[in-house]
């Protein structure tokens, strides 16, 4: 039995571990939210001009900018239970132009007299990097006051430069984002677990197809993951052939035939899955020559693909100096449950469309080429420059992207159709939109580029670990 559950042992009330600890502080109850309401809005403008004008003298007569009137601007409020707004911040896009993901904080205040409680600045510190984030920013800095900047540094903020607001000392601090790394981090384990099979053979390691020897076949085998097979048995169908096709497209290679190896709970399971399967082989003009399905164990479906080409496209030819284009259908929309992670673009594209994006890259010849995997953007770029021996440096503001997606979510999420190429003229690849949005250096891994011309790590050295083709 637990002590409290004995009414003479229970305790009479909440203990207060401030006092315990000897603090005479008490840290205040308070909540935070973003919030456009007028009233809280004013109030925390009274709050700045409270402390950055009357208090700091930093500003004369107020302290209003171009951001307070930006209809993106984001304003986070920290309340009291009485509905007071006892502190704030502001964030949102840098300048006027498009949200490319590179976003500022400021105007962070706090009651003054509240400062000597801790949690209200620090929470709204932690919550505006939370927004952001969630907002799919990958560039988030803020000009902190000296005496604030040991506050950012213990909450993991890093400092970039020394600066100055209305004349007075800051240091520009910089939110560390790993969103991107974290994208390709899964594919970490790939040089380790392969290590001996050298897969694709000499000069196609790092490749998604493989050419087979003494022909001009390639092929192509991808698994779909079991959760997504449960979850959405058609979808997974569809995309067990998309997928393939892709690895096939990206090599040059023309499609040729479809295996499929399928594990369901029943038939009925069964038929759902092959459903999509049927759809997208029918839309595509590839058609399914076989496979294996077994019934009564757990859902599983991997499905292999053959294509053919005398020229195959190789991952790893890249070279530093070359331009880096991304080529992507923009059309389409967030998969239904999977928003921010899976775009389909391909559903609703006639065959004559797909097969178009599917031989962009056999009739450019480039010099490398990969489709854009569950790695997204950035991470797949982090493998076309490890296998081409080299580094890659990508470009937010010039790639291309459907609009009202972030920034965050299209690097990282699975597109429907899109290739990374390297060298070599641009991909007539139907309904899709090209441009060059970066170039490979000499290096390793991949950095962001932004338009002030500032650089910020996107993925490490190594993506796979398997090294240069």
């Amino acid at each position: 039995m637990l002590l409290t559950d004995a009414p003479e042992l229970a305790a009479p009330g909440p203990l207060h571990v401030p006092a315990l600890l000897g603090s005479r502080q008490v840290p205040p109850r308070f909540v935070i939210e973003a919030s456009a309401d007028r009233g809280c809005l004013y109030a925390y403008r009274l709050l700045r001009r409270r402390v950055f004008v009357e208090e700091q003298g930093l500003f004369e007569g107020d302290d209003l900018d171009f951001r307070d009137e930006d209809p993106r601007t984001v304003v986070l409020v920290a309340r009291d239970p009485a509905g007071v707004v006892i502190g704030g911040v502001r964030l949102g896009p840098v300048g006027d132009g498009p949200d490319i993901g590179w976003w500022r904080g400021s105007r962070l205040v706090v009651d003054p007299g509240l400062r000597g409680a801790p949690g209200v600045g620090p929470a709204l510190i932690r919550a505006a990097c939370a927004f952001a984030e969630d907002a799919g920013v990958l560039r988030f800095e803020a000009d902190v006051q000296e005496r604030a900047v040991p506050v950012f540094s213990r909450l993991g903020w890093q400092a970039v430069k020394a600066a100055k607001v209305a004349g007075r000392p800051h240091l520009t601090m910089r939110w560390p984002i790993g969103r991107l790394a974290q994208a390709a981090a899964g594919k970490a384990v790939l040089g380790p677990l392969l290590r001996g099979l050298s897969p694709g053979g000499r000069g196609w390691v790092g490749d998604d197809g493989a050419p087979v020897p003494g022909s001009d076949v390639v092929a192509a085998c991808d698994a779909i993951l079991p959760s997504m097979v449960e979850r959405d048995p058609d979808w997974a169908g569809w995309c067990s052939v998309l997928v393939n096709l892709n690895d096939l497209a990206a090599m040059g290679a023309t499609p040729v035939g479809l295996l499929d190896a399928l594990g369901a709970r029943d038939a009925s399971f069964a038929a759902r899955v092959l459903t999509g399967l049927r759809r997208a082989s029918m839309a595509y003009d590839v058609p399914v020559l076989g496979g294996h399905t077994q019934l009564g164990v757990p859902a599983a479906l991997a499905v292999t693909a053959l294509g053919r080409t005398s020229k195959p496209v190789p991952g790893g030819g890249g070279r530093p100096g070359q331009a880096v284009r991304l080529t992507a259908d923009l059309g389409g929309r967030w998969r239904t449950g999977y928003t921010g992670r899976q775009w389909d673009s391909t559903s609703t594209r006639t065959t004559e469309e797909l097969r178009a994006m599917l031989g962009a890259v056999g009739q450019a010849q480039p010099a490398a080429a990969k489709d854009v995997s569950m790695a997204g953007i950035a991470g797949t770029l982090g493998m076309l420059a490890e296998a081409s021996g080299c580094g890659a440096v990508l470009e937010p503001a010039k790639v291309p992207r459907p609009a009202g997606v972030t920034t965050g979510d299209w690097l990282t999420c699975f597109p429907g159709f899109a290739m990374l190429t390297a060298g070599g003229p641009a991909l007539a690849a139907g309904p899709a939109a090209g441009a060059e949005c970066g170039e490979l250096v000499v290096g390793g891994g991949v950095r962001l580029r932004w338009p002030d011309g500032v650089e910020t790590e996107a993925v490490p050295r190594s993506v796979t670990g398997l090294g240069t083709a």
